[in-house]
């Protein structure tokens, strides 16, 4: 039977760019000829994707799978931890809910998820030239050793060499890379076959001394100095990290997105946020919604209920009906969408302690969390611009009342969402709604009141990939990783 080689990205901590390397070693090696198929043992975010067999992953494997040209499987990420709140998150394995438990007891439950793990490694490898395995946080992180199935437990498992990855651009690159190597057990170190400098800004002959230094220290083999690629903005962002950056002032056209403390699948506004007449703007808490927005956007949530508590503390919604009051306009997607209802029932308790909770009382409907999870890719109409949209749906509930008579969408098999009589407030369940360029072109042209001509999104996440595999092939040793590979 074949079986792919493989290699894995870990980090020195978190966000120091391993999602999207990995990415762009995917479409390196698949630019070279190669098969290849994404994996990631373990992940924790609350951006999901919708996968063509059914269940969901994080964005991020999503986003490599695209890289590979393939259909995104849930074997590519067998387990993922949702956050629901500070101590708390949902156990997604193999693309479907599994349980629900607190940082402890999960630490305690690692074990149990190996099997998953094992087998969903084991299917890629037999349908792969290489496996391309990213790890999460940092393998330092030796309080949390035991039943590790995230980074060297992994790794040593399922004898799989190791890359780490160091950020130059957050600073202390040498000290997170040796000082790894001081925390790691023999076993682990014998599994690293090498480094890779990541997001470097300037004359990379500078750094020369500092990758002797690490060298002379670990041992380790460097693959090389990759610079800061600007193309990288283009690609969809999965951690929330991301949402910490200084907002763009440029933009006519303001749109406002409060930023709930369980906000989910936020890559939902990428499209925007790429748009240079847009100026999107994410709205910590304590900060009031901007009075210049001509739309705010309530986002999806892993919380509801908890979130819609968190918004009416921020005081925004005081905010949301000074907006409309106004004439701006309201969006709701997924868990925005039920709370701008009247009422919103979680009789079992799918989100916490069970009880039921006064919605914003801006749109005629009511919605009970119950019943099966909706994981759905889906395409269809928007009511008021006629223009195609497709997305996924993934959301637990059903929303109905008077204002779904008004439907925001007519898509594949049923109508999604509902719009106010006066056609100012609106919500829908379909996440990425704003990728489809036709769409986002007629809405913005209706907010603005003339035509908006708009970039074509999914074209530049391909061509950002692109360029990170050409970025990839001029400053790593490609070779050398691919001989690395076993």
């Amino acid at each position: 039977m074949k079986q792919a080689r493989a290699l894995m990205f870990q980090g020195t901590g978190s966000d120091v760019g391993k999602s999207v390397l990995c990415a762009g070693v995917i479409r390196t090696l698949v630019k070279r000829g190669h098969r290849v198929l994404p994996f990631k043992p373990q992940n924790m975010s609350n951006n999901a994707a919708v996968t063509a067999d059914g269940g969901e992953i994080g964005r991020a494997q999503a986003l490599q799978a695209r890289a590979a040209n393939v259909p995104a499987s849930v074997h590519m990420n067998p387990v993922l931890l949702k956050p629901q709140g500070d101590r708390t998150a949902q156990i997604v394995v193999q693309g479907k809910v599994y349980a629900q438990a607190d940082g402890r007891s999960y630490l305690n439950r690692k074990a149990e998820l190996w099997p998953f793990v094992a087998e969903s490694y084991a299917r890629l490898k037999a349908d792969a030239d290489f496996v391309i395995v990213e790890g999460a946080g940092s393998p330092a992180e030796v309080n949390l050793r035991a039943n590790d199935i995230a980074n060297m437990g992994f790794a040593t498992r399922a004898d799989v060499p190791v890359v780490l990855v160091g950020d130059i651009n957050r600073g202390g690159v040498i000290a997170s890379l040796v000082g790894t190597s001081v925390l790691l057990e023999p076993e682990e170190l014998a599994m690293i076959v090498g480094y890779v400098i990541n997001k470097f800004r300037g004359d990379v002959s500078l750094f020369d001394d500092g990758l002797k230094i690490i060298t002379q220290r670990t041992g380790w083999q460097s693959f090389g100095v990759l610079p800061f690629l600007s193309e990288v903005a283009r690609l969809p962002a999965e951690d929330a990290v991301v949402l910490d950056d200084p907002q763009a002032e440029t933009g006519e056209i303001v749109i406002a997105v409060p930023l709930l403390k369980q906000i989910a699948n936020f890559d939902d506004f990428d499209p925007l946020k790429q748009e240079p007449g847009v100026r999107l703007v994410f709205v910590p808490p304590g900060q009031t919604l901007p009075t210049e927005a001509a739309l705010v956007i309530l986002p999806g949530s892993k919380a509801t209920i908890s979130d819609l508590k968190f918004l009416r503390a921020q005081g925004w919604d005081v905010d949301l009906v000074a907006h409309l009051r106004r004439g701006g306009r309201v969006l709701g997607i997924c868990g925005g969408y039920q709370m701008l209802g009247r009422s919103i029932a979680d009789p079992q308790g799918v989100e916490g302690a069970a009880e039921t909770v006064e919605g914003l009382g801006l749109l005629a409907v009511d919605t009970v969390l119950a019943g099966a999870k909706t994981l759905t890719e889906t395409d269809g109409f928007e009511r008021s611009t006629g223009e195609a949209v497709r997305g996924y749906e993934m959301h637990v509930g059903d929303t109905q009342g008077e204002d779904t008579a008004r439907p925001l969408l007519r898509l594949s098999g049923h109508h999604d969402g509902a719009v106010s009589a006066d056609d100012r407030i609106a919500g829908c369940y379909l996440h990425g709604l704003f990728a489809s360029d036709a769409f986002r072109a007629a809405y913005l042209s209706q907010l603005t009141g003339r035509n908006m001509a708009v970039r074509n999104y999914e074209a530049g996440v391909d061509t950002a990939l692109d360029a990170l595999a050409a970025g990839i092939e001029q400053h790593l040793d490609v070779d050398g990783l691919i001989k690395a590979a076993r």
